[in-house]
């Protein structure tokens, strides 16, 4: 690592307090190809002790880096060097599943299982699914991914008469929910703004407290029955929600 950052010549540098020399000397690594995606930083003690300056440095330094979104912070594994995020826009006038839009794109789609089962509705989900008094819920919690780099922390509830084996689903939950000829025909969705919490971050890779897009959605089979309500919380630097307008008369 001493040839890609030559943190012993730090103390030379012109030009800036020492963290802002430490910063520009990781940052220039990385865009000059010395450092690359998912190359793993030295410990802040080691680095500390390379270049002869305090902790509180290095970790000042890092911060900004990882607020820039270079660098990303994997808890019990240590700072690592980003991937790009490439900006993706999502239409918003055609009912799609994420797996079918990142096959658009060219990018395969995966999941990151946190948590699925069968649970005891809350009083929300009884409500909005039109559940009675002994259903159950299949509750599906799941990190979603594009070329394995997270895009969307998406949390699903659907009736147990309408997935009675969430353990089943794969990938696509709109493919495993189709093989039992069960297909949303319409859908409502909300979009809002939200701030990550430190959990939901963490899973999705960005700086604590950034920004997301929550995209909140019912869907509908053609009986006019909820099949599905769920909630995705995108990353903000990788998602564009666009929507086609047309002018009336």
């Amino acid at each position: 690592m001493d040839g890609v950052l030559p943190f012993g010549e730090l103390q030379a540098l012109r030009g800036g307090p020492l963290y802002q020399k430490l910063r520009r000397l990781i940052e220039d690594a990385v865009s000059n190809g010395r450092l690359k995606h998912g190359d793993a930083l030295p410990a802040e003690r080691d680095i500390a002790d390379a270049a002869a300056i305090s902790r509180v440095t290095v970790r000042k330094a890092i911060d900004e880096l990882v607020e820039q979104g270079i660098l990303v912070r994997r808890r019990g594994s240590g700072t690592f060097v980003a991937k790009p995020v490439p900006k993706m826009q999502q239409p918003l006038t055609r009912l799609t599943s994420f797996t079918e839009d990142m096959r658009r794109r060219g990018m395969v789609a995966g999941s990151r299982w946190i948590e699925r089962g069968l649970k005891f509705p809350t009083a929300e989900e009884t409500m909005m699914l039109g559940l009675s008094g002994g259903a159950r819920v299949s509750r599906i919690l799941r990190l979603r991914t594009a070329d394995d780099m997270p895009i969307a922390l998406e949390r699903t509830s659907l009736p147990d008469d309408i997935l009675p084996e969430p353990e089943t689903v794969e990938d696509s939950l709109y493919l495993a929910l189709a093989a039992r000829d069960i297909r949303p025909v319409r859908a409502n969705q909300r979009i809002s703004a939200v701030l990550l919490r430190d959990d939901e971050s963490e899973f999705l890779e960005v700086p604590p407290g950034s920004a997301a897009l929550s995209v909140q959605r019912i869907a509908y089979l053609n009986t006019g029955r909820v099949m599905e309500v769920s909630t995705a919380l995108y990353r903000s630097d990788a998602y564009d929600l666009v929507a086609e307008l047309t002018i009336g008369a």
